[in-house]
């Protein structure tokens, strides 16, 4: 996972503390590089508890929980897409290729019955 502010991406760790730090924003899990927690006021950006205003939150299992107070909340599910707006100029392009289709149908000749 990218480091959330600078897109940079995580070396595999070496041993002793991880340097980059986990957060939640947005109800997403996310993490900060060493370099943009030096630069950037990191916490702001981070979703705070409901009840003690920590940035120390896990993001797992469809639920956020505060590490500080141990308050748990319901995860909110992502945001559905905006259906696309159709594109009038292909639709109307459409209808008019429908129409023009149904009155040459119009014209032909009606089959007659052998009898």
């Amino acid at each position: 996972m990218p480091c959330h502010i600078c897109g940079a991406r995580q070396n595999d760790p070496t041993r002793g503390a991880d340097p980059w730090k986990r957060g939640v924003r947005h109800d997403r899990q996310v993490q900060i590089c060493p370099d943009c927690q030096l630069v950037h006021d990191w916490k702001a950006d981070l979703d705070r508890c409901g009840r003690c205003r920590s940035t120390f939150l896990l993001c797992r299992l469809g639920e956020i929980e505060c590490h500080s107070c141990g308050h748990v909340r319901p995860q909110t599910p992502p945001a559905a897409p905006a259906p696309a707006e159709p594109d009038t100029a292909l639709t109307n392009e459409v209808e008019q290729a429908l129409s023009r289709a149904l009155s040459g149908l119009s014209r032909l000749p009606t089959p007659r019955a052998h009898g």
